[in-house]
């Protein structure tokens, strides 16, 4: 490893332990990809390599015959600092018979903890009188045992459903049931690993778009450079002004009211937002109530605004400390345009033997920065 970097492998059923030396010297390198909400799933990957007689040969093979959801826990530390960059379980195992002078190799590949929630199906499920928080809560609370802790925030325009109404019902897998309700509000679901080792916190809410950022990205910058890589580009051609449809009892038809930029769920990171490109008439909403059909274009908004899109990679010896996803991150010595804050939608985090890199993409909802500085 690199100095200062200190890896740590966690395997067990449920509540991991260190794997033993034989397991971390056969370590050839790790991936990790720590992703918010629509960005894609949270995962890793380890390579192993090793002799035709080494114990490897039977150790995870038979580890995961035996215990369908083996915990993986990834643990490093940087300048004393320890981190948790992936808590997960192993999905799927490759062996790759070596011949000659070349060894084997074992490739094992799993998911972060959201998998768990992905197994079994509740679908009928009924929650009566429940808003979108108390389903959320209840349903993480199944998963205590692998120490996820609820962060629930509470939905724009909350509403309980009256049971002589409506009682609504689980749909699918509870993973697939929460991203639906995410994805109707406008929310993200993700399991963000740590703090503290076997601790995990199941966020429920708007991206986290406010906070102390981390250092900043910084390029061209001469001995402050610290990104190996980074460019961005402008779209605001998907930009989405959602009009809902309100019923009218009294009128007896559906009233249209359009949702304005100045979206709660969307705090403003960039100073010029991109111009309205495309006017959605959710026309479905009309059956709702306008608690629901708010909550639904709100959502639809807060897809639609980041036309700001950024991709870099950097090497954290250089940069001083690992970069977390679903965070806010500060660019500079780009230029006025893209200079500023940026919400972190996905890290990938590569480590070998000397080498720590990461690649990353970021996002914000119009160019030239809101603040005059960034923080280093």
């Amino acid at each position: 490893m690199i100095k200062g970097v200190h890896l740590t492998l966690l395997v067990g059923p449920v509540v991991p332990v260190p794997v033993p030396k034989i397991v971390l010297d056969a370590l050839d390198s790790v991936t990790v990809t720590n992703s918010a909400g629509e960005s894609g799933d949270s995962g890793f990957q380890l390579s192993f390599t090793f002799s035709s007689r080494s114990p490897l040969n039977t150790i995870f093979l038979v580890a995961g015959a035996q215990t369908p959801l083996l915990r993986v826990m990834i643990v490093v530390t940087i300048n004393s600092i320890p981190q948790v960059l992936m808590d997960g379980v192993m999905t799927h195992q490759e062996v790759q018979p070596g011949s000659g002078d070349t060894p084997s190799r074992l490739t094992i590949t799993g998911n972060d903890l959201t998998k768990v929630m992905d197994l079994q199906d509740f679908g009928g499920l009924p929650y009566p009188a429940m808003p979108v928080e108390a389903r959320v809560t209840t349903i993480i609370g199944k998963y205590a045992a692998f120490g996820l802790v609820p962060v629930v925030i509470p939905t724009p325009a909350p509403e309980a459903p009256i049971p002589t109404d409506i009682i609504p019902a689980h749909q699918g897998t509870d993973l697939e049931y929460i991203q639906m309700l995410a994805w109707e509000t406008g929310y993200e679901f993700y399991i963000e690993p740590g703090p503290a080792p076997g601790t995990n916190l199941a966020y429920f809410g708007p991206p986290h778009k406010l906070g102390v950022p981390q250092p900043a990205l910084s390029v061209d910058m001469g001995p402050h450079t610290n990104c190996e890589s980074l460019n961005f580009t402008f779209e605001s051609s998907e930009t989405t002004l959602p009009v809902v449809m309100i019923q009218n009892s009294l009128l007896g038809f559906p009233i249209p009211i359009p949702i304005p930029k100045l979206n709660p769920l969307q705090p403003p990171l960039g100073l010029i937002p991109a111009s309205v490109t495309n006017v959605t008439v959710l026309r479905d909403t009309a059956k709702m109530t306008p608690s629901q059909a708010l909550r639904k274009g709100l959502g639809v908004a807060a897809r639609s605004q980041d036309a700001v899109k950024g991709n870099g990679s950097l090497d954290v010896a250089r940069y001083g400390r690992a970069l977390r996803a679903r965070q806010l991150v500060g660019v500079r010595g780009v230029g006025l345009a893209y200079d500023g804050m940026y919400y972190i939608e996905s890290v990938t985090s590569t480590i070998k033997r000397g080498e720590f890199k990461q690649s990353f993409s970021l996002s914000r909802n119009g160019l030239v920065s809101i603040t005059p500085v960034v923080p280093v």
